[in-house]
């Protein structure tokens, strides 16, 4: 009985829910009746519609039409009134209002831009052109005044304007070495103070005058105009720098120029050009610089090349006259100067690198850097040449009086100098890779002074009279120890060298003893000899004991009888006429001997007053010698002194 009645519960369901379903679905069918009903009736309203809505969207068009022909009709139209403005200001040039007239330019520019950019509008093409022919002739009347302005106010520099620049001890050329005196003594263009040393560059031109060339060039650059502007800048400023320059005193002088020239002449140029190029880095170039940094300001390559255009005959002008010399015949007496050319182009070295920075200016770098060394070079080779030229010294001046040399104080002021030059010569030795440049430089230095002892030793033959020999070479020798005992020169060569040298003149000195009085003393050697001494004082030391009485016969003053006394006499007198004359010829030669160093010469002539001898004893002396004590004292005092004799003898 349960299944039938649970069947026809779900049966009465499912009829249940049939009829539900059918209800909804005559629902749904109802409603879509409707909505079609709805949208039909509006799109029939939608169509009716349409005109209305295409006619006021065509009229709402139209409308932001209008607006936007107007917008850019008073734009076009501003820019007009603009370009007006622009060509009133162009067409009265730049002269009276240089500020206004680029801003026009400025406008002008602005006005090309903006009809090249609305091409449609019906004239443009031909506004475009008109513009561009009136900005055109802008930059013409821009590079005349460019032109006309830098002409105005480039003017070459005065030289005392430029002496005002430099530290007072850089004002004026420096004497040269030969110019010295004995001392020697480093020239002050090399002086190392010098090297920082505060130096001003001149206003080249006014500081109120530079903003404006700026912005004309500016202006050009940007037109252009580059090539045209590097011109007038070159030709303008290259001409002034030149013309400053010789004002100055360079001169433009060829290898052959220098080559003619005779030593004085050249070394006084060298002088000056040394100070010449240091007035020109440090001045004139550097005020070069400054100003073409200020008017190419943005402008980069532009400022270097202008820069380099300007200066690189200036350059080559001075850095040629070091090229000759570094390149003329090597001579001794070059030595000092190339030194202090070597010395200043390295002083300048970093400067020459800073104002002349830039690929445009590289060719004048190196060509500094090339003169620097080339002067290195030849500086060493002339150094090298000098030991050779002083052993082999054939010169015939000759020194009749046995006195120092000409030789021997060059050769002497020569190595002074060198120990003035001793850091430049130590960087020179360094440059060709020489590890102990200290030791190198005292080992050339010794050789330089035996060189001088060599040559000396054959130029002291040339004397007939050996005593002669023995002076002239005592008197050099002691020149050559006097000089580097007072001198940088000792600490090189030391004591040692000093020493044996010192020994060396005292030889000479009893050399020239023995041999100027050995005869003389052989005629009287019937006096006793006591002694012999040789030191830095004394020769020989004679007593008058053989002269005097003893109580024997033959004694001068005696009475003593005999015939031996007669003889003794006869032979007296005939010593003493020879004494007379030996003596008086002695004095005749060694009074023009000349013996310079006033110590020494008192040391000889005290030798010599020991020489004589002194005969106070006996009866009648002034019988057998000529000359009083005063007349012999006066006649000591007259040996060495180089005395001619052009004139009659007192």
């Amino acid at each position: 009985m349960g299944v039938p009645l649970a069947m026809e519960t779900l049966s009465e369901r499912s009829a249940f829910m049939r009829e539900s379903l059918q209800k909804s679905q005559t629902i749904t069918d109802n409603m879509v009746s409707i909505l079609g009903s709805f949208d039909h009736r509006l799109s029939a309203l939608e169509t009716a519609m349409r005109p209305t809505q295409i006619r006021t969207h065509s009229i709402r068009r139209a409308h932001e039409n209008i607006d936007k022909t107007l917008k850019a009709a008073e734009v076009i139209l501003a820019q007009f009134d603009l370009s007006r403005q622009a060509e009133a200001k162009i067409l009265r040039g730049p002269h009276e209002d240089l500020e206004s007239y680029l801003e026009a330019v400025d406008q002008l520019r602005s006005n090309i831009k903006f009809f090249s950019g609305n091409k449609s509008f019906k004239s443009s093409d031909g506004v475009l052109n008109h513009a561009n022919n009136l900005l055109a002739k802008a930059i013409l009347k821009l590079e005349e005044e460019f032109k006309q302005l830098l002409m105005s106010y480039s003017k070459p520099v005065e030289p005392d304007r430029l002496f005002d620049c430099l530290p007072t001890s850089a004002r004026h050329p420096p004497q040269s070495p030969g110019q010295n005196d004995d001392q020697g003594g480093k020239t002050n263009q090399s002086d190392p103070s010098l090297e920082n040393a505060v130096y001003t560059p001149p206003a080249l031109i006014p500081p109120r005058i530079l903003p404006l060339l700026h912005d004309l060039a500016q202006q050009m650059v940007q037109a252009g105009y580059q090539q045209q502007l590097l011109k007038i800048y070159r030709d303008t400023r290259a001409t002034v720098l030149e013309m400053s320059l010789r004002k100055l005193g360079v001169e433009k002088l060829s290898k052959d120029d220098v080559q003619k020239m005779q030593w004085e002449v050249l070394e006084a140029k060298i002088g000056n050009w040394i100070h010449f190029m240091r007035i020109a880095v440090k001045t004139l170039f550097a005020g070069e610089r400054k100003i073409s940094d200020q008017i190419f300001e943005g402008m980069d390559s532009l400022r270097t090349a202008c820069f380099a255009e300007v200066t690189k005959e200036s350059v080559a002008m001075l850095l040629s006259f070091g090229e000759a010399i570094a390149k003329s015949k090597r001579s001794p007496e070059k030595l000092f100067v190339l030194l202090d050319m070597y010395e200043i182009m390295r002083e300048l070295q970093s400067e020459i690198e800073t104002i002349f920075e830039g690929k445009a200016c590289t060719e004048m770098r190196e060509s500094a850097l090339s003169l620097t060394k080339r002067l290195a070079q030849t500086a060493q080779e002339t150094f090298g040449d000098f030991e050779e030229a002083v052993e082999k010294d054939a010169t015939k001046t000759a020194v009749l009086d046995g006195t120092v040399h000409p030789l021997t104080s060059y050769v002497i002021n020569y190595v002074k100098f060198l120990f003035d030059y001793q850091s430049t010569l130590k960087q020179l030795f360094r440059e060709f890779d020489s590890d102990e440049s200290n030791n190198q430089l005292a080992s050339v230095t010794i050789r330089i002074m035996q060189a001088l002892q060599t040559n000396l030793d054959g130029k002291s033959k040339q004397y007939k009279d050996p005593a002669l020999t023995q002076l002239f070479l005592m008197n050099n020798i002691h020149y050559m120890v006097r000089s580097v005992r007072r001198s940088e020169a000792k600490d090189l060569l030391g004591d040692d060298w000093v020493q044996i040298h010192r020994r060396i003149v005292q030889q000479h000195a009893n050399q020239y003893k023995r041999v100027a009085w050995g005869k003389f003393l052989v005629t009287f050697n019937f006096f006793t000899l006591v002694h012999y001494i040789v030191d830095d004082k004394i020769l020989q030391s004679l007593s008058a004991q053989g002269m005097t009485s003893s109580g024997g016969s033959g004694g001068m003053g005696g009475d003593g009888g005999g015939s031996s006394s007669g003889v003794s006499r006869a032979v007296v007198k005939d010593k003493f006429k020879a004494f007379n004359l030996q003596f008086e010829e002695l004095h005749l030669r060694q009074s023009q001997w000349t013996v310079p160093d006033s110590e020494l010469r008192e040391s000889l002539r005290l030798a010599v007053a020991e020489v004589l001898p002194l005969i106070e004893s006996g009866k009648n002396p002034q019988k057998y010698i000529r000359y009083t004590p005063e007349d012999l004292d006066r006649m000591l005092g007259e040996f060495f002194e180089g005395k001619t004799w052009s004139e009659p003898k007192r």
